[in-house]
Protein backbone atom coordinates (compact mmCIF):
# COMPACT_ATOMS: atom_id res chain seq x y z
CA UNK A 1 0.00 0.00 0.00
CA UNK A 2 1.27 3.47 -0.87
CA UNK A 3 1.74 5.82 2.04
CA UNK A 4 -0.46 8.83 1.11
CA UNK A 5 1.79 11.24 2.97
CA UNK A 6 4.83 9.87 1.15
CA UNK A 7 3.02 9.99 -2.19
CA UNK A 8 1.98 13.58 -1.60
CA UNK A 9 5.54 14.51 -0.64
CA UNK A 10 6.97 12.77 -3.72
CA UNK A 11 4.45 14.47 -5.98
CA UNK A 12 5.19 17.85 -4.45
CA UNK A 13 8.94 17.31 -4.90
CA UNK A 14 8.45 16.34 -8.54
CA UNK A 15 6.30 19.41 -9.19
CA UNK A 16 8.85 21.67 -7.55
CA UNK A 17 11.92 20.17 -9.24
CA UNK A 18 13.68 22.95 -11.16
CA UNK A 19 13.78 22.67 -14.93
CA UNK A 20 16.77 22.92 -17.22
CA UNK A 21 15.64 23.30 -20.82
CA UNK A 22 18.29 23.06 -23.54
CA UNK A 23 17.65 24.49 -27.01
CA UNK A 24 20.31 23.77 -29.69
CA UNK A 25 21.23 26.76 -31.85
CA UNK A 26 21.92 24.51 -34.82
CA UNK A 27 21.96 20.88 -35.89
CA UNK A 28 24.96 19.10 -34.42
CA UNK A 29 25.53 21.50 -31.51
CA UNK A 30 28.22 20.25 -29.07
CA UNK A 31 27.01 17.32 -27.01
CA UNK A 32 25.79 17.77 -23.43
CA UNK A 33 26.57 14.88 -21.10
CA UNK A 34 26.29 14.27 -17.36
CA UNK A 35 29.36 15.37 -15.40
CA UNK A 36 32.00 12.65 -15.13
CA UNK A 37 33.61 11.90 -11.76
CA UNK A 38 36.84 10.48 -13.15
CA UNK A 39 39.98 12.58 -13.60
CA UNK A 40 43.27 11.38 -15.08
CA UNK A 41 45.29 12.93 -12.27
CA UNK A 42 43.03 11.28 -9.68
CA UNK A 43 43.46 7.91 -11.41
CA UNK A 44 47.23 8.40 -11.20
CA UNK A 45 47.32 8.89 -7.41
CA UNK A 46 48.56 5.94 -5.36
CA UNK A 47 45.74 3.38 -5.07
CA UNK A 48 43.48 6.07 -6.61
CA UNK A 49 43.64 7.73 -3.21
CA UNK A 50 42.14 11.02 -4.48
CA UNK A 51 38.74 9.33 -4.93
CA UNK A 52 38.56 8.78 -1.19
CA UNK A 53 37.79 12.49 -0.95
CA UNK A 54 34.05 12.23 -1.52
CA UNK A 55 33.47 16.01 -1.80
CA UNK A 56 36.01 16.12 -4.64
CA UNK A 57 34.39 13.31 -6.63
CA UNK A 58 30.86 14.61 -6.02
CA UNK A 59 31.85 18.10 -7.22
CA UNK A 60 33.22 16.60 -10.45
CA UNK A 61 29.78 15.20 -11.26
CA UNK A 62 27.52 18.00 -10.01
CA UNK A 63 26.56 19.47 -13.35
CA UNK A 64 26.62 18.78 -17.07
CA UNK A 65 29.51 18.95 -19.50
CA UNK A 66 29.39 20.54 -22.93
CA UNK A 67 31.98 18.64 -24.93
CA UNK A 68 34.10 19.41 -27.96
CA UNK A 69 33.20 17.69 -31.25
CA UNK A 70 36.81 18.00 -32.49
CA UNK A 71 40.41 18.51 -31.38
CA UNK A 72 42.32 21.77 -31.82
CA UNK A 73 45.21 23.82 -30.49
CA UNK A 74 45.29 27.52 -29.56
CA UNK A 75 48.23 29.89 -29.34
CA UNK A 76 48.66 33.28 -27.68
CA UNK A 77 51.69 35.45 -28.46
CA UNK A 78 51.24 37.62 -25.36
CA UNK A 79 49.70 40.61 -27.13
CA UNK A 80 46.44 42.44 -26.30
CA UNK A 81 44.74 42.15 -29.71
CA UNK A 82 42.05 39.73 -30.84
CA UNK A 83 44.46 38.64 -33.58
CA UNK A 84 47.09 37.74 -30.97
CA UNK A 85 45.16 34.52 -30.26
CA UNK A 86 44.80 32.03 -33.08
CA UNK A 87 43.63 28.43 -33.34
CA UNK A 88 44.41 25.37 -35.46
CA UNK A 89 41.87 22.62 -36.12
CA UNK A 90 43.08 19.02 -36.25
CA UNK A 91 41.34 17.48 -39.22
CA UNK A 92 38.11 19.01 -40.45
CA UNK A 93 34.80 19.87 -38.82
CA UNK A 94 32.24 22.29 -40.22
CA UNK A 95 31.31 23.45 -36.70
CA UNK A 96 34.82 24.69 -35.94
CA UNK A 97 34.18 28.42 -36.37
CA UNK A 98 30.80 28.13 -34.66
CA UNK A 99 32.46 26.79 -31.50
CA UNK A 100 35.91 28.38 -31.14
CA UNK A 101 37.05 31.97 -31.73
CA UNK A 102 39.04 34.92 -30.41
CA UNK A 103 36.62 37.69 -29.50
CA UNK A 104 37.88 39.73 -26.57
CA UNK A 105 41.67 39.94 -26.91
CA UNK A 106 44.03 40.05 -23.92
CA UNK A 107 44.76 36.34 -24.16
CA UNK A 108 41.14 35.20 -23.95
CA UNK A 109 40.02 32.14 -25.93
CA UNK A 110 36.25 32.01 -26.48
CA UNK A 111 33.97 29.00 -26.84
CA UNK A 112 30.37 29.20 -28.05
CA UNK A 113 28.36 26.44 -26.35
CA UNK A 114 25.78 26.28 -29.15
CA UNK A 115 22.85 26.10 -26.76
CA UNK A 116 20.25 28.45 -25.35
CA UNK A 117 19.30 27.44 -21.82
CA UNK A 118 16.22 28.23 -19.77
CA UNK A 119 15.87 27.49 -16.07
CA UNK A 120 13.00 27.71 -13.61
CA UNK A 121 12.19 31.13 -12.08
CA UNK A 122 14.87 32.16 -9.61
CA UNK A 123 17.39 29.66 -10.98
CA UNK A 124 20.54 30.48 -12.95
CA UNK A 125 23.45 28.60 -14.47
CA UNK A 126 27.03 28.74 -13.31
CA UNK A 127 29.19 28.25 -16.42
CA UNK A 128 32.80 27.29 -15.73
CA UNK A 129 35.54 24.85 -16.61
CA UNK A 130 35.33 21.21 -15.51
CA UNK A 131 35.83 21.05 -11.71
CA UNK A 132 39.17 19.88 -10.32
CA UNK A 133 40.80 19.80 -13.73
CA UNK A 134 43.98 21.90 -13.62
CA UNK A 135 45.44 22.81 -16.99
CA UNK A 136 48.85 24.22 -17.77
CA UNK A 137 48.95 27.51 -19.63
CA UNK A 138 45.26 28.43 -19.64
CA UNK A 139 42.51 28.78 -17.01
CA UNK A 140 38.70 28.83 -17.30
CA UNK A 141 36.79 31.98 -16.43
CA UNK A 142 33.54 31.52 -14.53
CA UNK A 143 30.21 33.26 -14.97
CA UNK A 144 26.71 33.18 -13.53
CA UNK A 145 24.04 33.55 -16.23
CA UNK A 146 20.40 34.46 -15.45
CA UNK A 147 18.92 31.79 -17.66
CA UNK A 148 15.44 32.10 -16.16
CA UNK A 149 14.72 35.07 -18.46
CA UNK A 150 17.58 35.37 -20.95
CA UNK A 151 16.42 34.95 -24.60
CA UNK A 152 19.95 34.50 -25.97
CA UNK A 153 23.04 32.43 -25.29
CA UNK A 154 26.41 33.16 -23.65
CA UNK A 155 30.09 32.47 -24.26
CA UNK A 156 32.48 30.33 -22.24
CA UNK A 157 35.89 31.96 -21.95
CA UNK A 158 39.34 30.69 -21.00
CA UNK A 159 42.32 32.99 -20.42
CA UNK A 160 45.91 32.11 -21.16
CA UNK A 161 48.12 32.37 -18.10
CA UNK A 162 51.19 33.01 -20.24
CA UNK A 163 52.13 33.12 -23.94
CA UNK A 164 52.23 29.68 -25.50
CA UNK A 165 50.18 26.90 -27.06
CA UNK A 166 47.50 24.69 -25.48
CA UNK A 167 45.52 21.77 -26.86
CA UNK A 168 41.90 20.73 -26.34
CA UNK A 169 40.94 17.19 -27.30
CA UNK A 170 37.78 15.80 -28.89
CA UNK A 171 35.07 14.92 -26.32
CA UNK A 172 36.78 17.10 -23.71
CA UNK A 173 34.61 19.36 -21.58
CA UNK A 174 35.02 23.04 -22.42
CA UNK A 175 32.03 24.31 -20.42
CA UNK A 176 30.55 22.85 -17.23
CA UNK A 177 27.06 24.06 -16.28
CA UNK A 178 25.48 23.80 -12.84
CA UNK A 179 22.03 25.19 -11.95
CA UNK A 180 21.96 27.30 -8.78
CA UNK A 181 19.10 28.97 -6.84
CA UNK A 182 20.31 32.45 -7.82
CA UNK A 183 17.34 34.30 -6.32
CA UNK A 184 17.84 32.95 -2.80
CA UNK A 185 21.50 33.95 -2.36
CA UNK A 186 20.67 37.52 -1.41
CA UNK A 187 18.61 36.22 1.51
CA UNK A 188 21.51 34.28 3.06
CA UNK A 189 23.13 36.06 6.00
CA UNK A 190 26.26 34.32 7.30
CA UNK A 191 26.48 34.53 11.08
CA UNK A 192 29.65 34.06 13.09
CA UNK A 193 29.16 32.21 16.35
CA UNK A 194 31.27 30.53 18.99
CA UNK A 195 31.15 26.75 19.20
CA UNK A 196 30.37 27.29 22.88
CA UNK A 197 26.94 28.55 21.77
CA UNK A 198 26.07 25.04 20.57
CA UNK A 199 27.23 22.52 23.21
CA UNK A 200 26.08 19.48 21.20
CA UNK A 201 27.94 20.58 18.08
CA UNK A 202 31.02 21.46 20.13
CA UNK A 203 31.01 18.05 21.80
CA UNK A 204 30.71 16.30 18.42
CA UNK A 205 33.50 18.43 16.95
CA UNK A 206 35.81 17.85 19.93
CA UNK A 207 35.15 14.12 19.73
CA UNK A 208 35.93 14.09 15.99
CA UNK A 209 39.12 16.10 16.50
CA UNK A 210 40.28 13.76 19.25
CA UNK A 211 39.57 10.67 17.16
CA UNK A 212 41.25 12.22 14.12
CA UNK A 213 44.41 13.13 16.05
CA UNK A 214 44.60 9.67 17.59
CA UNK A 215 44.18 7.99 14.20
CA UNK A 216 46.87 10.14 12.58
CA UNK A 217 49.21 9.36 15.47
CA UNK A 218 48.63 5.62 14.93
CA UNK A 219 49.39 6.01 11.22
CA UNK A 220 52.53 8.03 12.00
CA UNK A 221 53.99 5.25 14.16
CA UNK A 222 53.08 2.58 11.61
CA UNK A 223 50.36 0.77 13.55
CA UNK A 224 49.25 -2.03 11.18
CA UNK A 225 45.48 -1.65 11.68
CA UNK A 226 45.64 2.07 11.01
CA UNK A 227 47.84 1.56 7.94
CA UNK A 228 45.40 -1.00 6.56
CA UNK A 229 42.45 1.30 7.19
CA UNK A 230 44.18 4.09 5.27
CA UNK A 231 41.70 6.74 6.28
CA UNK A 232 38.66 7.24 8.50
CA UNK A 233 35.40 6.60 6.70
CA UNK A 234 32.90 8.56 8.76
CA UNK A 235 32.14 11.09 6.01
CA UNK A 236 31.85 8.60 3.18
CA UNK A 237 29.57 6.46 5.36
CA UNK A 238 27.41 9.44 6.32
CA UNK A 239 28.15 8.57 9.91
CA UNK A 240 28.44 10.83 12.92
CA UNK A 241 31.63 9.75 14.76
CA UNK A 242 29.77 9.94 18.08
CA UNK A 243 27.27 7.33 16.94
CA UNK A 244 24.37 9.73 16.50
CA UNK A 245 21.94 9.29 13.64
CA UNK A 246 23.39 10.14 10.24
CA UNK A 247 22.00 12.64 7.76
CA UNK A 248 18.67 12.10 6.02
CA UNK A 249 20.33 12.92 2.67
CA UNK A 250 23.84 11.76 1.80
CA UNK A 251 25.66 11.02 -1.46
CA UNK A 252 28.92 9.18 -2.05
CA UNK A 253 28.47 9.10 -5.83
CA UNK A 254 26.51 11.21 -8.28
CA UNK A 255 25.32 10.18 -11.71
CA UNK A 256 23.08 12.83 -13.24
CA UNK A 257 20.70 12.00 -16.08
CA UNK A 258 21.70 12.92 -19.59
CA UNK A 259 19.51 15.43 -21.45
CA UNK A 260 16.57 13.85 -23.26
CA UNK A 261 14.42 15.08 -26.09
Amino acid sequence: MVNPDRAEQTGRTARQAPELLCYPEYEGAPEIIAGRSARDWMDATAQRFAYRCTPLAIANATGWEITLPFSFSATWNGGPLVSDVWTFLEGWDSRYRQVVSSVFGNGVLTFHPGWLFRTSPGWALIARGPPNTPRDGIAPLEGLVETDWLPFTFTMNWRFTRPGTVRFGKDECFCFITPVPHETYDTIRPRIRSLDDDPDLKAAYDDWRSRRSAFQARVAVGEPDAIRAGWQRDYIAGRDPTGSAGPAFHRTKRVLPKPVR
